[in-house]
């Protein structure tokens, strides 16, 4: 028997005040305790324990180890209890990073029915473009990052697909009749257009898709969010492109227009990013194994 099970004896005997109790907390034989304090009384060359018919009373040395040992324990017991609560996911906490497109187009629903069912786990949600959620990743700010695409990752990152959309060309009521007929992207070059900004992975990929026509990419209107161009778009400020699942009820309404082009836009996907090498909690362990489940149903 080794130093830890003598003090962890000793720990249940001065807690209960008792060899009995002890003995029947840690399945164990009054004698058997009674014989492992003696050897512990022995090796520290004091008196631990004052035994009477009504139970075991702690000598003065015996408080004064029973101090240490106890702030110990309750720490180990606290630390062990933490760890049975995360692995039942009754606590835990995942940080996320997630795009603007991504988080509305996929992982809203999804961390929804995740808290549905670990009510417990906390959930920390950074609005990143996915440059930024890609660096906070690599930096270790976050569990993992779930963002749209172009991205640009190295190993040990590593990324799946999770969702598939494609983007539209939109205009308000100015630009209504652009809706009848497919238009060159040449044919609207005069036309203001709104874009995200050049830190984005959607501008880049716009910059790319033009330059991809023989055009180059020249927004008259910035926004910082992709909320932003919608409201920017309705209020005939220009054209500019939006996911086609989000501006649905926005077309359907007549608050907006789509605009058929010529050239086929880009097909775009949400995915899950992670670090391969970083270790993961058992929340964010869960949380990966359901967005993976959810992606292959």
């Amino acid at each position: 028997m080794n130093n830890y099970d003598y003090y962890r004896i000793f720990y249940y005997v001065a807690k209960y005040q008792s060899f009995t109790k002890a003995a029947e907390l840690l399945n164990n034989s009054q004698p058997n305790l009674t014989r492992y304090m003696n050897n512990l009384e022995h090796s520290l060359d004091c008196k631990l324990f004052v035994r009477t018919n009504r139970g075991a009373h702690l000598t003065p040395e015996g408080e004064k180890l029973y101090r240490h040992i106890a702030i110990a324990f309750e720490h180990i017991y606290a630390g062990e209890e933490e760890l049975r609560k995360d692995h039942s996911l009754e606590s835990g906490q995942i940080i996320v990073a997630a795009s603007e497109t991504a988080l509305r187009l996929y992982l809203l629903s999804r961390l929804e029915r995740f808290h549905e069912k670990y009510p417990h786990v906390r959930l920390k949600l950074v609005n990143y473009s996915t440059p930024q959620a890609v660096e906070s990743l690599e930096n270790g700010l976050v569990d993992f990052a779930v963002v749209t695409t172009p991205l640009d990752i190295k190993e040990p990152v590593r990324k799946v697909y999770l969702h598939t959309f494609r983007e539209v060309l939109l205009g308000g009521s100015k630009y209504r009749q652009l809706s009848a007929v497919p238009h060159s992207l040449q044919e609207l070059a005069d036309i203001p257009l709104i874009s995200l900004g050049v830190e984005t992975g959607t501008r880049r990929l716009y910059i790319q898709y033009y330059a991809e026509h023989g055009l180059d990419l020249a927004p008259d209107m910035e926004a910082a969010t992709t909320d932003q161009i919608l409201p920017l778009i309705e209020h005939n400020l220009g054209i500019g492109y939006y996911p086609e699942e989000l501006a649905e009820k926005a077309v359907s309404h007549s608050r907006v227009f789509s605009i058929p082009l010529k050239e086929p836009l880009p097909v775009r996907h949400v995915c899950l990013v992670w670090d391969s090498a970083r270790p993961k909690s058992i929340a964010a362990k869960k949380m990966l194994e359901v967005l993976m489940k959810d992606r292959q149903a």
